[in-house]
C-alpha cells in the first residue's frame, strides 16, 4: 500500500469550534479552547501518523476583519494556510454558514480536495441539519459534507476516514514521532494566556501577549520565568489585583496544567509588564513571533 501524507488546513471564523476539532483529530490539546472568540492568534500543527499515513492539521486564527497590525499578521497564517493546503478542512456551525463570497470563490478555485464540518449539531434539530447541509452543497458542490459534534466526538472517525482517503501520495513530512512543529516553550506560553482568557473579561484577555523568559530543566523542578505583555497600566493592576491575588490564582491555575503538560513539577514566575499599544508596534509583535 502506497504512503499517504499532507497538510490538513483547518480554517474557518472565529469561535467555530476550530480548535476544540484540531484537538480530539490530533488526540492533544494543541490549541486553546474557550468560549471567547478570536483565541488562536498562531498557526499551530499537529501531526497524525500511521503505518500507511502522515496527516498534518493545520489550526489557523479565525477569520476576522482586521483592526490592528496583529490582526494582520494573524491572517496573514490564514492565506499562507489557503495556499500550501494539500487538503481544506472548512469548519462551521449553524450560525455561519453565510460565509463570504470572496472565501467561497477561492476555495472552489483552488482544485483542492474540500471537507466541510458542520460543527455543534448537537444544539440543532434534525431538520436544521438537514437544510444547513444543503445550504452548503450549493455553495461548495465539490466538498464532502460530514456533521459532527466535535465536543462529543460524535461522527470524527467519518472526519479522519475521509481526509485520510484525500490525502496525496507522498512520504512522511516530519519524523514519525513528532506531534507539532511548535516548542514547549511556546505551549507554556498558551497555557497562560489560556487561563487569562478563562480568568479575565472584556478587553483584558485580547490586549495580552505571553512570552517564556526563562525555561530550566532541573533534576525534579522545572523553573519557568514568563512575561506578561499588556497595552495600559489599568489592564496591569488588574492582572495584578489587589496585593497580587489575581496573578497568583492565574499562576496556580497555569502551573496545574504546565505540569499536565510536561509531567513534571514546575516553579513558575509571573511577571507583568506594560508595552503600550503593542498590537500595532511592528518591532514588537516581530519579536513575539508574528509576521509583519
Amino acid at each position: 500500500m502506497e504512503h499517504k501524507s499532507g497538510f490538513v488546513n483547518i480554517i474557518g471564523h472565529p469561535n467555530v469550534g476550530k480548535s476544540t476539532l484540531m484537538n480530539a483529530l490530533v488526540g492533544e490539546k494543541l490549541s486553546i479552547i474557550t468560549s471567547k472568540a478570536q483565541t488562536t492568534r498562531h498557526r499551530i500543527m499537529g501531526i497524525v501518523n500511521g503505518d500507511e499515513f502522515q496527516i498534518i492539521y493545520s489550526d489557523t486564527p479565525g477569520m476576522v476583519k482586521p483592526h490592528y497590525k496583529l490582526h494582520e499578521s494573524m491572517m496573514k497564517f490564514v492565506d499562507s494556510a489557503l495556499e500550501d493546503a494539500d487538503v481544506f478542512l472548512l469548519v462551521t456551525e449553524k450560525a455561519d454558514v453565510a460565509f463570504e463570497e470572496t472565501l467561497i470563490v477561492k476555495l472552489n478555485s483552488l482544485n483542492k480536495p474540500i471537507v466541510v464540518v458542520l460543527n455543534k449539531i448537537d444544539l440543532c434539530g434534525q431538520d436544521e441539519v438537514i437544510t444547513l447541509i444543503k445550504s452548503l452543497e450549493e455553495k461548495l458542490p465539490s466538498a464532502t459534507i460530514i456533521p459532527v459534534s466535535a465536543l462529543h466526538r460524535f461522527n470524527l472517525d467519518r472526519v479522519f476516514d475521509t481526509l485520510v482517503e484525500k490525502l496525496p501520495v507522498s512520504p512522511a513530512y516530519y519524523p514519525k514521532d513528532e506531534l507539532t512543529d511548535r516548542s514547549v516553550r511556546f505551549f507554556v506560553s498558551e497555557i497562560i494566556r489560556e487561563k487569562i482568557l478563562l480568568y479575565f473579561k472584556q478587553e483584558i484577555p485580547y490586549s495580552v501577549e505571553v512570552v517564556v523568559d526563562e525555561y530550566k530543566e532541573k533534576e525534579n523542578i522545572t523553573h519557568i520565568a514568563s512575561t506578561i505583555y499588556v497595552a495600559r497600566e489599568s489592564q496591569k493592576a488588574i492582572i495584578i489585583g489587589h496585593h497580587g491575588k489575581s496573578i497568583k490564582g492565574l499562576g496556580m491555575a497555569a502551573r496545574k496544567d504546565i505540569e499536565d503538560f510536561i509531567e513534571t513539577k514546575v516553579f513558575l514566575d509571573l511577571r507583568v509588564k506594560v508595552s503600550k499599544d503593542w498590537r500595532d508596534d511592528p518591532q514588537q509583535l516581530r519579536r513575539f513571533g508574528y509576521e509583519i
